[in-house]
């Protein structure tokens, strides 16, 4: 415990009054009918960050209904691309302008490290602007080969209202991952984030206004997902929901949504290796995974959570990271040094301890860390860097999703081995490889079960590049050309030139 980086307690200035938020529905700010509202508590400070609005089911009919009067208008439907990219782009400047405001809102929310929320918050910015570059490229086929009297079509529409629901480990992030490319599409949309983390949603709401999005086509309703979210899914009036968070609330998403066959696009869980061969840049890739391990305190869909190591280097890299993550500093994440902050809920932060505590149980090792941090000046809502080492693949922590700053270690003696250790899991969200071999790392590419596959890195992501997963990992894709996509209807035009048909009913 003592060998761990600690920040204390800074003395950073903590907001005197919560944040209040406002359901956003047909352009209007508005309460909830009897003026119900919920708050959120600082997982890090314990401050009262935020007091927002508690939605129920007539708010979610009121903004689906909003949402829907404005698509079918055309006002945002029906406009060119150009005018559609001109307001994403006002959006991206005036969210660079936000930048401070927004990140200290979301980092006393979610218990994340100011400068990862500066970063996310600035960051995202660039999604609106590869989203408006994008509203103004989308074009469909002609087909000219059809006959000298035929000339087929095939046009790319928005596909409608679409709800959009968000999570808590990133909500500013994910939210653009999300919303721009929809609007870029020229769909309509209701925007449900998690009731833990509901503000820079709200405040993205404002923004929007300043830059002049049409009443209607953006509406944001709070609460929980029983009340609000349930709603979004099932009702007639919406054409698409796009969702991430774990894959458990997704099934029911998907089941739900089946009702009306409206289609859905998950991003859910992951359990993602990366897989260490002896030929690999062992210090480059000992980096790598201790970052991957605790970035957003492991609360990450793409959280590096097993190495899987050639058993001939599995020693020298389990010390490698221990030593490391001692180094990492966790605590107060209001000061800039701080790179792991707090754990979201006391609720997950058992759940982590459970899996720690069963995995030592079933024969595991734990070479660091095991158990809750304190930090002095802000209590225990922390957990320490955790390694365990002698950890096999019918483990559950081997297996399932622990959502916290523990990695596990297994082993291996062959590629084939190692291919069937990555592809041993009901996720198939992302994986990584570290070799010198071009060869080896080719072939794991393509034989690994994964949406994405780093090579002797770990993510990396760019806007233009599709992320998504595979198996229990979701269905449909996000950012990228492919994710845009998602949010388009296909429809064939079949064009007859001139009356050179026969007749079928003949006299």
């Amino acid at each position: 415990m003592t060998e761990l980086t600690i920040i204390s307690a800074s003395s950073a200035a903590l907001p005197r009054e919560p944040f209040l938020g406002r359901h956003f529905i047909g352009g209007e700010w508005r309460d909830s009918p009897a003026g119900e509202t919920y708050d959120r508590l600082s997982p890090a400070h314990g401050v009262h960050v935020s007091r927002s609005a508690l939605g129920a089911a007539s708010d979610a009919e009121a903004a689906i209904v909003a949402a829907r009067k404005a698509f079918d208008s055309g006002v945002w439907s029906r406009i060119p691309g150009k005018a559609r990219a001109l307001v994403l782009l006002r959006v991206a400047d005036l969210i660079e302008e936000n930048v401070e405001r927004m990140a200290l809102i979301e980092t006393l929310e979610t218990g994340k490290p100011i400068t990862q929320s500066r970063n996310e918050v600035s960051g995202a910015a660039d999604l609106w602007r590869y989203a408006a570059a994008l509203a103004r490229t989308v074009h469909g086929d002609s087909h000219n080969t059809l006959g000298d009297d035929m000339l087929g079509i095939v046009l790319k529409e928005p596909i409608g209202v679409v709800s959009i629901i968000t999570p808590w480990n990133f909500p500013f992030w994910i939210l653009s991952q999300k919303l721009p490319f929809a609007l870029a599409a020229g769909c309509t949309t209701v925007v449900k984030p998690s009731e833990m983390t509901p503000s820079t949603t709200v405040m993205l709401g404002e923004l929007l206004v300043e830059a002049g999005l049409p009443a209607g086509v953006v509406n944001i309703v709070l609460g929980y997902g029983g009340d609000v979210g349930s709603l979004m899914t099932t009702h007639d009036a919406v054409d698409m929901v796009t969702f991430t968070g774990s894959t458990l609330v997704g099934k029911t998403i998907s089941a739900a949504a089946s009702k009306t066959l409206k289609k859905v696009a998950l991003e859910l869980g992951g359990k993602n290796p990366q897989v260490i061969f002896p030929d690999a840049d062992i210090e480059s890739a000992a980096d790598a995974v201790t970052f991957g391990i605790y970035f957003n305190t492991g609360q990450c869909c793409n959280s590096g959570s097993r190495i899987i190591v050639h058993e001939d280097i599995a020693d020298e890299i389990t010390e490698r990271v221990v030593a490391l993550s001692k180094k990492v500093a966790f605590g107060d994440p209001l000061d800039p040094k701080t790179q792991v902050g707090a754990i979201i809920t006391t609720q997950h932060q058992g759940k982590i301890d459970d899996y720690v505590r069963a995995a030592v149980a079933a024969g595991a090792e734990i070479a660091l860390g095991g158990g809750p941090l304190v930090v002095p000046g802000l209590g225990g809502q922390f957990y320490q860097p955790t390694v365990l080492r002698g950890v096999t693949p019918e483990m559950a922590i081997a297996r399932e999703e622990v959502f916290g700053p523990v990695l596990s270690v297994l082993t291996f003696r062959t590629l084939d081995e190692a291919i069937a250790l990555t592809n041993d899991a009901t996720y198939g969200l992302s994986a990584g490889i570290w070799s010198e071999n071009v060869h080896t790392c080719l072939e794991f590419c393509r034989r690994a079960q994964a949406g994405t596959v780093w090579t002797n890195t770990w993510m990396d992501g760019f806007p233009e590049l599709t992320f998504g997963g595979m198996k229990q990992s979701g269905a449909g894709r996000e950012i990228g050309k492919y994710g845009f996509e998602e949010f388009l209807e296909i429809k064939t035009l079949a064009m007859r030139v001139g009356r050179t048909r026969d007749n079928w009913v003949r006299d």
